[in-house]
């Protein structure tokens, strides 16, 4: 079995075969040359740059690789060319099996367009739009106008929220379609696009479906994905706790009859939009497994990959509709390398540290990556899917803001505090979000970077810091020649009077200076204005106990070389470590003049020239990093001095591109 794909879908798959007693072979980017997909397979072999379409679109190199390992059947997990018609053909072709539907099925359903088409042909209820193959930009325009705005963009290719925009305005709409093309091209090497009414305040529920080559056609129940951010799913369950038994009997028959109207075999998914009222409309059908398959797997108790692959060798489905149960409600967030207070901007860089929940107990844990991995550029920075099963939704909840608690991430921002919140926020324990909350609502649950700690979390991040520096030293002293020395005593003892132990954080970007006194979890903390009395610390197993000025507190707390954290149960508090003396140039004066990558990346564009005038906030450059576009604008208005990037060129973070001339 080849595995065509990387990340946790990759590992997912090697595992499952790994059970099967299938012997696995993975493909890798010059990228991903570490990666845990490519330790897990039995061999992996590489197939070129790191840019996807150097390597994971490269369907020619992949099925090469087949050929060369012996390989009988090539799984394409998602992304990538898993909905590519032309590669499953490709495949076939070769004398491989294809591990999901064929070609023909994928032309009919892989294209949003051509899938839209059958649904309305088939009687489902779609929504108004365009979905030919005449893509003119004037004929764009044109549908555009007689559909009526607010439209959407959407990429007639691909999944996963790029390749979408919403116009709003007429004047919109020609900007709006060259950067969703551009997007769509670089994704998923199609540009082709379809129009479509753009429904307010919609929920999102899909139809998971499996076929066989006998003619057996179900679906396993919904998942609800309505927490979206610009298009992008963040939490993802099942069932929806918005459908009735009839709507979902309703929508069932729905997903099963588009799936016998085309022959289709293995995994599909059916997506729909339904309005306030329960009324549903058809929007795409991927024709692979999904982000959030795990979901349905809590609930149903079954393999959703080892059913691929079983349907795949020729077999009927293990199950009839009668047979599919489901017991109790999941959830799935997904942690990503990202800065919810910067935009959400994606971020990439070593996992210094990353402490996930212990699997089981109802916890699930689908991850890509090890602490001491890389989250590169090239890819899209997700970390981890955590998942949850309870017996019922707020039971599930419950376990999922325990699990996130859990969670720990040092090296690039991530949006676990985020999603903390969010999970905590009345339209989602209520169900009452829909996909455009979000991004509506947005400051409701972005983590207030700017307040000062809390006391007794800053006291704990700071006894936990204390710790672990008396804990390394002892350690270092023990490995020594003199283990016993004076020397190695770490209680910051001084001649004649009781030391002080300086501790320096960066919290929100802001200093915070600390000084300590005592030693072994007895400790008088001043900083931020008072002090603090910590006495009989201990930290078992993640939790750290304590008396705060004589009251008794138990909280998650961690420390190391270069960050503390503590955790209540409800708030969390993330410091950086930093050296007490140290040089801060993040006040250079000309900041105001230059624009630097904020982050590594590709220069898609540059829309500026020297001796140009330019208007604060008008965007001069584009980048891609992490399969998302990044628009680069003016700090503020002037006339451009010099422009230091160029199209296609690769840049690392903090690189100048672009200056202004220096203000009179």
């Amino acid at each position: 079995m080849l595995i065509a794909n990387r990340g946790e879908i990759a590992c997912r798959v090697i595992r499952t075969c790994r059970r099967l007693g299938i012997r696995t072979v993975a493909v890798y980017s010059e990228a991903d040359a570490d990666a845990q997909h490519v330790r897990l397979a039995d061999e992996a072999w590489p197939i070129g740059g790191p840019r996807p379409q150097d390597s994971y679109l490269r369907g020619e190199a992949i099925i090469e690789v087949a050929r060369r390992a012996g390989a009988q059947a090539i799984h394409p997990g998602y992304g990538f060319l898993s909905e590519n018609a032309d590669f499953a053909d490709a495949v076939a072709a070769a004398g491989l099996v294809f591990i999901g539907p064929s070609g023909a099925s994928m032309r009919k359903m892989g294209s949003k367009a051509g899938a839209k088409e059958l649904m309305a042909a088939r009687g489902v209820p779609v929504v108004p739009g365009y979905t030919g193959e005449d893509q003119d930009p004037a004929r764009l325009q044109a549908e555009a106008d007689r559909v009526g705005y607010p439209l959407m963009i959407k990429a007639a290719h691909g999944g996963g929220g790029k390749g979408m925009r919403i116009v709003r305005e007429r004047g919109e709409f020609a900007a709006a379609l060259e950067s969703c093309r551009r997007e769509a091209a670089g994704a998923f090497g199609r540009d082709r696009v379809l129009l479509e009414r753009y429904i307010e305040n919609p929920r999102h529920i899909e139809i998971q479906v499996f076929a066989d080559s006998q003619g057996n056609t179900i679906h396993l129940g919904e998942r609800e994905c309505s927490a979206q951010r610009r298009y992008q799913k963040v939490i993802e369950e099942s069932p929806s706790p918005f459908l009735t038994p009839e709507r979902r009997a309703a929508m069932g028959a729905a997903a099963i009859a588009a799936a016998q109207a085309i022959d289709y075999v293995n995994a599909g998914t059916v997506e729909f939009i339904v309005d306030a009222s329960g009324d549903f409309f058809f929007m795409e059908i991927n024709t692979r497994l999904q982000v959030e398959h795990p979901v349905t797997e809590l609930v149903t108790g079954l393999d959703l990959v080892e059913w691929q692959l079983r349907v795949a060798a020729g077999a009927p489905l293990p199950l009839a509709q009668d047979a599919i149960t489901q017991r109790g409600h999941a959830i799935e967030v997904r942690l990503y390398a990202e800065d919810p207070a910067a935009g959400f901007l994606p971020g990439s860089g070593r996992l210094q540290t990353l402490r996930l929940p212990a699997p089981g107990d109802g916890v699930r844990i689908d991850a890509g990556v090890v602490e001491g991995d890389t989250v590169t550029i090239f890819y899209d920075p997700m970390i981890a899917k955590l998942i949850v099963h309870g017996e019922d939704r707020p039971r599930a909840l419950a376990k999922l803001r325990e699990a996130l608690a859990d969670c720990v991430i040092v090296g690039p921002k991530s949006n676990i505090a985020f999603l903390e919140r969010l999970v905590r926020h009345p339209v989602v324990v209520d169900a009452t979000i829909h996909t455009a909350w979000l991004d509506r609502h947005l400051d409701e649950v972005l983590p207030a970077v700017d307040a000062a700690p809390d006391r007794d979390l800053l006291a704990a991040a700071a006894t936990a810091a204390l710790l672990h520096d008396e804990a390394a030293t002892l350690a270092d002293a023990a490995g020594s020649g003199d283990p016993h020395s004076p020397w190695a005593i770490a209680d910051g003892w001084r001649l004649g009077h009781a030391g002080d132990r300086l501790l320096v954080f960066l919290h929100a970007g802001e200093r915070v200076e600390l000084h300590a006194r005592g030693a072994d979890g007895n400790h008088v903390i001043r900083g931020c204005g008072e002090a603090i009395a910590v006495a009989a610390a201990r930290i078992v197993d993640g939790r750290l106990s304590l008396r705060i000025d004589g009251r008794a507190r138990r909280l998650r707390a961690y420390a190391d070389a270069d960050s503390a954290a503590a955790h209540d149960g409800e708030q969390r508090l993330e410091l950086q470590r930093v050296p007490g003396f140290r040089f801060d140039d993040s006040a250079a004066a000309g900041a105001g003049d230059r624009v630097t990558a904020p982050m590594p990346g590709r220069i898609v564009l540059v829309r500026a020239s020297p001796g140009q005038a330019v208007a604060e906030g008008e965007e001069l450059l584009v980048m891609e990093a992490m399969k998302m576009e990044l628009s680069l604008k003016a700090p503020r208005a002037g006339t451009v001095a010099a422009v230091s990037a160029t199209a296609g060129e690769f840049v690392e973070a903090d690189t100048l591109l672009l200056s202004l001339e220096p203000q009179a």
